[in-house]
């Protein structure tokens, strides 16, 4: 293999999929990326086996081939080298090392072959559509923050992609970790309708998330039982899906929390942030008393003090006291469009529901704690 690439076009590539690959592997195999070098492109593959990333670049081939060289260190090299530069690609005849040359800088990697490294199977993609790159962020960035880490109830760890009739067909994403609940939707779009209902990993998410970062026109999204694909412009994710049943989240979103109140959602974040700073690390626990067109955020710490502070605000119902962890609260907040934060209580001990006023397709739950 020999080809020569600019340092820009690389560096990107390999920003891409070496973040695919983890720091720490008892496979050897699997720190590297694939380099196939063919026709007038040089395309990048990296697994950790439940993730697949590729991605095309334009290189001028000289030679044909493939090699595999260590994603992490050819990123690290790359990263240092000048803007702009041409960098020649190329492996000795027995293909037992990649040398890097730029300039009048050498670089000489230890590969390992191709033929080593490994396939994610090519599955039947029965259900295939397209989303707009800023609807896909949106299901995305909506619901993320809610995506569970307790790796034993690994079918939290993820977030539920489902078509559901909603007044007309949605596609809707719900992420849940048993404490606040995310729920986004949009109308389905053409070829989504038959899709089974799947759980895609969190960390998947993580890499479609960077990947919309620089992408804004058409994904187009294949999925089977236990598979998706992300196609953007130059690449392609192929990621397993979660083997498990999604709880009924149905059940926990209240219908009937009939105490409204209605605060200015930056100055209810603020607020938030300003008592909260005494709040012990593992509780994060602020308490909202409600009273007539007046919200009371506090926090009392043993260990450091206390804290309070008083917003106005549109409440007529009863008084009533409620404890939220303070971080579970900005999360949410800080995905409200409008600027109003509209809230749906019952009493201290219920679920609560948030509202966007300029999003009705979204929704959000939060559990009480004890204060």
């Amino acid at each position: 293999m020999k080809t020569t690439i600019e340092r820009n076009a690389l560096l990107k590539a390999l920003s891409h999929v070496q973040s695919v690959v983890e720091r720490r592997n008892t496979i050897p195999i699997l720190s590297n990326v694939l380099l196939e070098a063919e026709g007038d492109l040089l395309a990048l593959t990296a697994t950790d086996l439940e993730i697949e990333i590729r991605e095309c670049v334009k290189a001028d081939i000289a030679e044909t081939g493939a090699i595999t060289a260590p994603a992490h260190m050819l990123y690290d090299i790359v990263r240092t080298l000048p803007d702009g530069a041409q960098l020649e690609l190329s492996t000795d005849d027995g293909a037992a090392q990649l040398t890097l040359l730029s300039g009048r800088a050498s670089f000489v990697l230890q590969t390992l072959p191709r033929e080593d490294f490994p396939a994610m199977p090519k599955d039947e993609m029965p259900v295939a559509f397209t989303l707009a790159g800023n609807e896909l962020r949106r299901l995305i960035n909506k619901t993320h923050f809610a995506i569970s880490v307790e790796e034993t109830r690994y079918y939290l760890n993820g977030i539920y992609l489902h078509a559901v009739d909603d007044g007309g067909s949605m596609l809707r994403a719900v992420a849940t970790d048993g404490h606040r609940l995310a729920r986004v939707q949009m109308p389905c779009p053409a070829g989504a309708e038959t899709m089974s209902a799947i759980i895609v990993p969190r960390k998947t998410v993580a890499e479609v998330q960077k990947l919309l970062e620089e992408n804004e026109g058409e994904i187009s999204l294949q999925v089977s039982e236990t598979r998706i694909h992300f196609a953007f412009a130059e690449i392609v994710l192929a990621s397993k899906l979660i083997d498990g049943k999604f709880p009924d989240y149905t059940r926990v979103i209240p219908t009937d929390n009939d105490k409204m109140l209605a605060v200015d959602a930056k100055s209810l974040s603020q607020s938030v942030e300003r008592v909260a700073a005494i709040s012990s690390e593992k509780s994060r626990a602020v308490k909202l008393s409600l009273e007539a067109d007046r919200l009371g955020l506090s926090v009392s710490n043993p260990e450091s003090g206390n804290a309070s502070d008083e917003l106005s605000a549109s409440y007529a119902a009863e008084p009533m006291e409620i404890g939220f962890n303070a971080r579970y609260l900005l999360d949410v907040a800080g995905q409200l469009e409008g600027t109003q934060a509209s809230f749906q209580l019952s009493d201290g001990g219920s679920p609560t529901v948030v509202v966007d006023d300029e999003d009705a397709n979204a929704l959000y739950v939060l559990m009480p704690m004890r204060v």
